[in-house]
């Protein structure tokens, strides 16, 4: 084939790109200084790549008259490393057609259409590099027109970064530290292909995911049968450069042989990612002396600035068709779990085993001989056994991971930890999965999840998307979650080592819309998020999918195999907007941790001892959060414990929905509340009536120094009317938001924070599928005027805001 050249000066390139924006005078007053002559074959090249080539050339040369204007050009920086990686990626897809392929075959969702989707995924690539190319060139033409005003990007500083209270600090201001968690596994640490602004640059040690389980650092097989470390091993981790900010894993998922041998039991009562029976005392043995160790040689490191990560995802859910049993998780349970919970049940019991018989309708002679069938069957819930159990198994799980962070703060006492907790564990209504939500948060250092969303249909055959019936994308599961923690911990760095905002096992969909991408970051950030991981990278710098997605995968789904097909490394305009909607975050750091700083000032009353002895608690107290959440205030929570250890000044009332199973610790908690001033609002005469083994409570909250109002309805909105008419009117915001959105129920919630000037700060988030006409008012009925600050452009007082759309204005009284 003839080799040609395109010779064409910058000038010209801008008249074959006029498709690209619809102003193209951007350079006009300056186009003979920034013109010069280019060399570039395309002989080669696809149609769409020459057209992003010149794009590309088009943007960069703006941005070189940006910054002879000192205009930040950090944003055009990130999309222009994006779109030249991902044209690298289209053309390494195309020349791999059967890897592709492949790669499709493993998630059965695109498994029958593998072929085609191999075929036109290049393609899809480049389209979507045009787009954020055009965006670029459209935001920074307007910017250099006078037209908006950005601030500069506030960077992560990847090597000063440090751990406060309840934030991260960068040159003196909040942070929200970002990367990918499972990222690009057989690159160095000082790859700066993969640990940049653009992909982030946490460094990290101890992950490993499937389908081996001892090929990084902390992990069972680092110690061997005769006491000795396996240095080799032990080098993953210390030979972590001491530079960067970053996290380590414990990664509890195996065990080594030796073990096994010396313990045949050692594996019963194991789940997915804790490979190996938590009671058993040699297990207990073998991770205390790799904690101490590990601890003793990263103490002080910068890759623990984010934390240990004690556990991945755990879970023991004990109960017979779980989902998990395909796993042959918790099939049974040891020898040594029987006997700490009939310990348990002696404390529980007070020693009176007649009493335990009574309760299960059995006939034990002692604690000693008690026994239980395990997975237990959900038939037995809302019984005292199943109650024992769950709770045992709560109890059993917390003490675990009490266990692990003693062991690591006998060594390194300023250690930071989390755990991974799965937001189901709290969001859905299965209790029997042996974690106390509640319980973890209060434990560690930091509050740890992976906290999802679903940006669009849930793609499993039979699970159901009903968000979508009413909003553009499942906000719910992000926000309640988040709310949840932040009243449990409100002072403690709320870490998301695994954010599956962009796809996960039951939701993908590889034209992901950017909206969706910025307002879900927004969200999750606004309501506590202080770093987040996302899942994940998979690309090697050249293209390729990286080492642990070579060759045939066999292992099971949804898993690594099938979780590369429509995943952000197929999506430019997705891993792009992460990193755009993280700058903007990070630019507006202290205005975000103002307006997640507001108080809470009503709270949900929740009860473990409700979730466990019923089906729906969570489905049905979701529904009640739902309906308050679009009023213009934060929701918050109230436990037992947050009554009992919080200032109750943090609230005005507390509505207790649905919680007629509670202990007499919690109804006591309740009274003690009331009597000190406190309101609260039952739903029902029969709130509060039973004891956790569904046994009649002779007491009855009584008002004492507060107010108490029993409404005997189910009606949501007349619960949330009751709740909001108790809300004293010094604690609601004076900024007032009226939306029409075209449908019959509110779709865009805001948040305010009063400024010292006397200015407001109010952060506007539409989860419709329409656009808003939204008009703001204050409720002392003052003048005033509206400022976008993301643009620094006058906001008339009504206003539309797309669906997905986020706006954070500024509010001046007159």
């Amino acid at each position: 084939m003839k080799r040609h050249l395109l010779t064409l000066s910058i000038a010209s390139a801008l008249l074959l790109t006029s498709a690209c924006s619809e102003n193209n005078t951007v350079l006009e007053n300056n186009e003979t200084e920034l013109t010069t002559s280019v060399e570039v074959d395309y002989s080669s090249a696809s149609p769409l790549e020459q057209d992003a080539r010149i794009k590309l050339k088009k943007l960069e040369n703006m941005m070189a008259q940006a910054r002879n204007q000192g205009i930040d050009v950090a944003r055009e920086e990130t999309i222009v490393w994006f779109s030249e990686q991902f044209l690298k990626f289209a053309n390494w897809d195309e020349a791999n057609p059967d890897t592709i392929e492949k790669a499709f075959g493993y998630e059965r969702y695109y498994a029958a259409d593998k072929k085609r989707l191999a075929e036109e995924l290049p393609d899809f690539e480049r389209r979507k590099v045009n787009e954020i190319l055009d965006k670029g060139i459209d935001v920074l033409g307007q910017e250099l027109r006078g037209e908006i005003k950005r601030r500069p990007v506030n960077k992560v500083d990847w090597q000063g970064t440090k751990a406060a209270d309840n934030m991260f600090i960068s040159n003196g201001k909040p942070i929200f530290p970002y990367d990918y968690f499972s990222k690009t596994v057989g690159q160095p640490l000082t790859n700066t292909d993969v640990y940049n602004d653009h992909l982030g640059a946490l460094y990290h040690g101890g992950e490993n995911l499937y389908p081996v389980d001892h090929d990084r650092a902390i992990n069972s097989f680092l110690l061997k049968e005769d006491g000795t470390f396996d240095q080799e091993l032990m080098k993953e981790l210390t030979d972590i450069p001491d530079t960067n900010i970053g996290f380590l894993v414990y990664w509890i998922m195996g065990i080594p042989e030796w073990v096994e041998k010396q313990e045949p039991e050692v594996r019963k009562g194991r789940s997915l990612f804790t490979g190996f029976d938590v009671d058993n005392p040699l297990a207990r043995d073998l991770w205390g002396k790799i904690i101490r160790r590990t601890g003793e040689l990263t103490k002080d490191k910068k890759v623990t600035e984010l934390g240990f990560v004690l556990a991945n995802e755990p879970h023991w859910f004990a109960e017979k068709g779980h989902w998990t049993q395909n796993f042959k998780e918790m099939n049974s349970i040891s020898s040594y779990t029987l006997n700490k919970f009939r310990a348990w049940l002696d404390t529980k019991y007070a020693g009176n085993i007649a009493s335990l018989n009574s309760n299960w309708n059995t006939k034990f002679s002692s604690f000693d001989t008690v026994e239980i069938e395990i997975p237990i069957d959900p038939a037995l819930q809302g019984q005292p056994i199943w109650f024992d159990w769950s709770r045992y198994n709560m109890d059993r799980g917390t003490e675990w991971f009490k266990f692990m962070q003693d062991e690591l703060h006998s060594v390194n006492p300023d250690a930071d930890t989390h755990v991974k907790v799965m937001p189901r564990m709290f969001m859905y209504d299965s209790r029997s999965g042996g974690i106390d939500t509640e319980a973890l948060a209060e434990l560690t250092t930091m509050v740890g999840h992976d906290a999802k969303s679903f940006g669009s249909k849930n793609i499993r055959p039979g699970k159901s998307s009903q968000w979508l019936e009413k909003y553009s994308y499942h906000w719910g599961i992000v926000a309640m979650f988040h709310d949840f923690m932040e009243s449990v911990a409100p002072n403690k760095i709320n870490v998301n080592s695994e954010s599956h905002f962009l796809s996960s096992g039951q939701w993908r969909d590889l034209d992901t819309r950017t909206s969706y991408v910025r307002s879900v970051y927004w969200l999750a950030t606004l309501l506590g998020m202080d770093a987040n991981m996302g899942w994940f990278w998979a690309r090697d710098p050249d293209g390729s999918p990286e080492d642990r997605l070579e060759g045939d995968l066999d292992f099971f789904d949804p898993g690594l195999g099938g979780a590369y097909a429509g995943s952000n490394n197929m999506q430019p305009h997705v891993t792009n907007e992460v990193t755009q909607v993280m700058y903007d975050l990070n630019t507006f750091s202290e205005e975000i941790v103002e307006l997640r700083e507001q108080r809470r000032p009503l709270r949900l009353f929740y009860s473990e001892t409700t979730a466990i002895n019923i089906d729906d608690y969570m489905s049905e107290s979701y529904k009640l959060y739902e309906e308050l959440f679009f009023e213009g205030f934060p929701i918050g929570f109230a436990t037992k414990n947050i009554i009992e250890k919080q200032n109750n000044d943090n609230w005005d009332i507390v509505v207790v929905y649905r919680n007629k199973f509670v202990t007499d610790a919690e109804f006591d908690a309740l009274q003690a509340y009331l009597s000190n001033g406190g309101t609260v609002i039952l739903d029902s005469s029969e709130a509060l009536s039973l004891n956790e083994y569904g046994q009649k409570r002779n007491k009855k909250l009584v008002a004492g120094n507060g107010t108490l109002k029993v409404l005997e309805t189910k009606d949501l909105n007349e619960i949330k009317n009751a709740a909001l008419a108790a809300i004293d009117p010094e604690s609601l915001a004076n900024v007032v938001l009226s939306e029409d959105n075209g449908v019959d129920h509110k779709t865009t919630t805001w948040r305010t924070a009063k400024q010292e000037n006397g200015s407001y700060l109010v952060n506007i988030l539409n989860f419709g599928h329409n656009t808003a006409n939204l008009t703001i008012s204050l409720r002392d009925g003052k003048g005033f005027k509206v400022k976008d600050l993301m643009t620094n452009n006058p906001v008339d007082s009504q206003f539309e805001l797309a669906s997905e759309g986020v706006l954070l204005l500024e509010i001046t009284p007159e």
